[in-house]
């Protein structure tokens, strides 16, 4: 075993020891008296994916089960799997706009899931996390490979955080103490998650299930929309909250944030209530790179993606434009650093799709969608910075908001 390896098995150890020793008080989320009502995707104790088959409990050619349990044993002591760079010195985005006007949709890729979305007037967070690990605890856990694109010191006043489910590495409650401390009053959450975000200081927060829309201006409506995926924090709370997406709508257009899903039928039916889709916000990692020796993962096929997956979703939205997430920052998968990009670009490819209208975004570069809906966006670049009073002195070059479309 080598040192590396030596290293996790204790902290791993020393990690489910502690996860075990509040087993008996862990607080899920739902009590017997505030259970949701009965739906197509709840069954009175669990939510769960409808209409997907579960995956036979042994692998092909296998005899014995794999469960979470091995997988993440096999993720301790199998030295097969290549290693992820620490990536350094990579100096954050310009500071964001304090708000967009009305019209105008800016989109910033901070790392991992977390998005910035400005449009409307409104200012919106989308799964927050700014710490170095994705954990219960600070001292262990997947630790962050990339640094965040934004300062979190160089934030506007976020006006709305949404919170996808409740995995660690989308609702990371250190972060979410500093949004509150900094301002953030509203949050919208998947049903059961209320009372944990709510702890963390954030005091109006909006519980919904799928297709549950609510106002956060005049002008801009959120809508929960279904994800294939599942929920838990602990060894024992295992889809006692719901999972899901966002449309985000307004003046500028809508937004589609898919959160952690799998492939499955609700891309179409999410295209068929909100079409047209301006912006797509597609993971593009976990996934099983087919040179790998691992085992087929089964059920991981069905709650996440890769990047053949994400253009499949892709070409179901009919978004003129699409922006990967989920890579190159936590290791959560077996896959290589750059895997992910490499195959996104390869199957865009195959598809005969330009390369520019699906991107492994620069993490802080703000992404300016452009009036005419067909169009594709500007990037906002550190080094074109110039004076101006809508953009804070960084507009993309040549931009003029009374043409038709950014050059």
């Amino acid at each position: 075993m080598t040192l590396r390896k030596r290293y996790l098995f204790f902290f791993s150890l020393a990690l489910t020891i502690f996860l075990l020793i509040p087993a008996f008080t862990v607080d899920t989320g739902i009590s017997a008296e505030k259970m949701p009502q009965v739906s197509d995707h709840f069954d009175g104790l669990r939510y769960f994916n409808p209409d997907v088959p579960q995956p036979p409990p042994y692998p092909p050619g296998s005899t014995t089960r794999r469960g979470a349990t091995w997988w993440v044993w096999n993720w301790l002591l199998n030295n097969d799997w290549p290693e992820w760079p620490e990536v350094k010195d990579i100096p954050p985005g310009p500071r964001p706009v304090a708000r967009a006007p009305k019209g105008v949709m800016s989109v910033t890729p901070v790392g991992h899931a977390t998005f910035l979305i400005q449009m409307d007037e409104i200012n919106i967070l989308i799964d927050p996390i700014w710490s170095d690990r994705c954990s219960p605890v600070s001292w262990a856990g997947p630790k962050r490979h990339s640094p965040p694109g934004i300062r979190f010191e160089d934030l506007p006043l976020i006006d709305v955080v949404l919170v996808s489910h409740n995995h660690y590495d989308h609702l990371d409650l250190p972060t979410l103490e500093r949004l509150a401390a900094k301002g953030t009053s509203r949050s919208i959450v998947p049903l059961g998650n209320l009372d944990l975000v709510r702890s963390a200081g954030i005091p109006a927060v909006d519980e919904l299930d799928w297709w549950q829309s609510v106002r956060v201006s005049p002008d801009v409506t959120i809508t929960l929309v279904p994800a294939q995926h599942f929920s838990n924090r602990t060894l024992w709370d295992r889809n006692q909250t719901l999972w899901g997406g966002f449309i985000i709508s307004g003046p500028s257009g809508n937004i589609f944030y898919s959160g952690d899903t799998g492939y499955g039928p609700h891309f179409q039916e999410i295209t068929r209530r909100f079409s047209p889709i301006r912006v797509a916000l597609l993971p593009i990692a976990p996934f099983r790179p087919q040179q790998t020796k691992e085992p087929a993962p089964g059920y991981r096929l069905i709650v996440h993606m890769g990047p053949v997956e994400a253009v499949k979703a892709h070409l179901d939205l009919g978004a003129p434009f699409t922006i990967a997430a989920h890579f190159q920052v936590f290791r959560l998968g077996i896959e290589g650093f750059d895997d992910a990009v490499t195959i996104l670009t390869s199957t865009l490819k195959k598809h005969s799709l330009k390369p520019d209208t699906f991107i492994a975004p620069v993490f802080g570069q703000a992404i300016i969608m452009p009036s005419m809906p067909n169009a594709l966006p500007t990037l906002v670049f550190k080094e074109h910075c110039t004076e101006s009073k809508l953009f804070n002195g960084c507009p993309p070059i040549n931009m003029n908001l009374e043409e038709e479309a950014f050059h």
